[in-house]
């Protein structure tokens, strides 16, 4: 096993950051003592597998408006502080390191496999200044992806792409098995055989 998997360590808060690498978003409230998760979900049938997974991080994640919130928590804040700056705005903090729990959340709740045999994962397209932080974080985790525009490679939104044995062994190596109650047709593969 990795030292980077997704088994390598107990489940925490942090492993959350996953959902931000994607479209979800972290805000604060009132004075900024509390904070609260956002997810819109690009992809149907994920909520179950993302609600357990974030429940095994202690987080309750309910059906939203457009996708699953979590209510305002004072835990929440330090991420929140990382994540967005003082006015609010998303960024990727600069000593963020993808490992494999936080990269399986972001699969989960933005990850599907490509036209071509490769998977992506897809960015906010709301937040278009964090994509290139993204690259260069998933790079330094060994995971070097190109950069899609919406429609390419059949991608719904904004999305980096892995493609080639190596990475997406790698990706597999990181992300584990395919979470309980989801497609496993839709997790990360190698060589046309899902995580085992």
């Amino acid at each position: 096993m990795s030292l980077f998997s997704a088994e390598a360590r107990p489940a925490g808060l942090t492993d959350l950051a996953g959902l931000l690498c994607g479209p979800g978003r972290i805000e604060r409230f009132g004075a900024g003592d509390t904070a609260r998760f956002d997810v819109p979900l690009p992809i149907e049938g994920r909520e179950t597998a993302l609600a357990a997974l974030a429940a095994a991080r202690g987080v309750t994640l309910a059906p939203g408006a457009s996708g699953m919130r979590s209510a305002f928590r004072r835990d929440l804040v330090p991420l929140a502080r990382a994540w967005c700056t003082p006015d609010g705005r998303k960024q990727i903090p600069p000593d963020f390191q993808l490992d494999g729990a936080a990269l399986r959340l972001w699969a989960l709740a933005a990850g599907t496999p490509d036209l071509r045999g490769g998977y992506l994962l897809l960015l906010d397209p709301q937040a278009s200044w964090t994509h290139g932080p993204l690259i260069a974080v998933a790079t330094r985790a060994g995971l070097p992806p190109a950069r899609l525009a919406p429609g390419e490679h059949g991608a719904p939104g904004p999305a980096l792409r892995l493609h080639g044995a190596r990475r997406l062994a790698r990706l597999v190596e990181l992300v584990g098995p395919a979470p309980r109650m989801t497609n496993p047709a839709d997790w990360p593969r190698y060589r046309g055989r899902p995580a085992a």
